[in-house]
């Protein structure tokens, strides 16, 4: 991923992976739109999703567990039902037992993002919740994020 370009810059080209996460008619609010909520989801999505099919195994068993720890996203267009939206996933920083996502949201037919964001995930203890090393199983599977983007 290249982490130079401005936010607006970026496009579909520049995210290692791509997921589809198709919108749901509960999406949209009142406006007319998806609500920024859902932006969020479909960050968690796309990264747990990815994570579970890259690493091969079930994120939710491992002895470490990722936590959010820190979530932001700049909104520069609007997505609407029934779309489906394309998630890019891109690695910011691997860390030592942390990682920092740079994540897009592209609606349909459109190489600009609708959303931009970043998503932190630290790896702690899944019984004491002490932090510890990202687990090898993930680490791999971010490896190709950065060796790709």
């Amino acid at each position: 991923m290249t982490a130079a370009k401005d936010d607006r810059e970026l496009r579909r080209a520049d995210f290692a992976v791509s997921r589809a996460l198709p919108t749901r008619w509960s999406d949209d609010d009142t406006y007319g739109h998806v609500n920024n909520v859902v932006h969020y989801l479909m960050f968690d999505t796309a990264v747990n999703g990815w994570l579970i099919e890259a690493s091969g195994v079930d994120i939710r068993r491992l002895p470490a567990i990722g936590l959010v720890v820190e979530t932001s996203c700049r909104y520069f267009a609007e997505l609407r039902f029934p779309e489906t939206v394309t998630a890019g996933i891109g690695l910011e920083k691997l860390g030592t037992s942390s990682v920092v996502y740079r994540l897009a949201l592209f609606g349909e037919g459109r190489d600009e993002p609708a959303a931009v964001g970043r998503f932190a995930h630290v790896y702690v203890d899944a019984t004491t919740r002490r932090p510890t090393p990202v687990p090898p199983e993930i680490r791999r599977a971010l490896e190709t994020l950065r060796s790709s983007g």
